[in-house]
C-alpha cells in the first residue's frame, strides 16, 4: 500500500501560515527547496486542498521556464508537472490538465483507492484542512514537519480540534543552516 505523507512548513508555534494565509515569514531559500527536492524521488503523486493547489499551481507548472530558474526550481517544477495531482474541493469541478484529478465527494473511499494503487508515496503539501481530515480518518501515514525558527503568534494552525490522541514516532531529522529543522514522523498505528 502506498504511504500518504504530509509535508508541512510550520512556525515554531505550530502555524502553517499567518492570519491572512501569508507565508512571507518562512525561510524559502535554496537550501529548503533542495531539501524538498531530496524527498520527491520517493513520491509520484500529490494530494492537496483547493487553496494549496491554487497556490502551487500559480507558480510551479512554469517555474522551470523562467529566466534564472535554479537547478532545484527546474527539478521541482518538472516533477510537479509529471505526477498526478489530486485536489480535494467542492468548488472546483474539473480540470483541463490530465494530471489533475478533482475529488469532491466520497473522499475517504477515493483516497483509500488511490493508496491501493501501485506506486510510490503520495505527498500532501500544506493543506491544513486536508491534513486534519486525513488524521481524523486514519489515512495519513506520516509527516515531514519543516519547522522554521520563527514564532507567528497567530495564524492558521496545523493543530485543530482532533477527537483522539495521535502518537508519532520520530524516524529521522535534518537541520538546515538557516536554523530550520526537518522532522520526519511516522504515525503510530494501534
Amino acid at each position: 500500500m502506498r504511504k500518504l505523507i504530509a509535508i508541512v512548513q510550520t512556525s515554531f508555534d505550530g502555524f502553517v501560515a499567518g492570519p491572512n494565509g501569508e507565508f512571507s515569514n518562512f525561510i524559502g531559500d535554496e537550501e529548503n527547496l533542495a531539501f524538498v527536492c531530496s524527498l520527491i524521488e520517493s513520491a509520484d503523486a500529490i494530494l492537496f486542498g483547493r487553496k494549496s493547489w491554487q497556490l502551487l499551481e500559480s507558480n510551479w507548472p512554469t517555474a522551470a521556464d523562467k529566466a534564472g530558474a535554479t537547478a532545484y526550481e527546474v527539478k521541482y517544477s518538472n516533477w510537479y508537472n509529471s505526477v498526478p495531482r489530486y485536489v480535494l474541493s467542492k468548488s472546483v469541478q474539473t480540470s483541463n490538465d490530465d494530471n489533475i484529478v478533482v475529488i469532491h465527494d466520497n473522499v475517504v473511499e477515493k483516497i483509500n483507492s488511490i493508496k491501493q494503487q501501485d506506486g510510490k508515496s503520495i505527498y500532501v503539501f500544506g493543506s491544513p484542512t486536508v491534513v486534519h481530515l486525513l488524521l481524523q480518518e486514519n489515512l495519513l501515514d506520516g509527516f515531514w514537519l519543516i519547522m522554521h525558527p520563527v514564532f507567528f503568534g497567530k495564524g492558521i494552525s496545523l493543530h485543530r480540534d482532533l477527537d483522539k490522541v495521535i502518537k508519532l514516532n520520530l524516524a529521522s531529522t535534518k537541520h538546515l543552516s538557516s536554523g530550520t529543522f526537518c522532522l520526519n514522523y511516522e504515525i503510530e498505528r494501534n
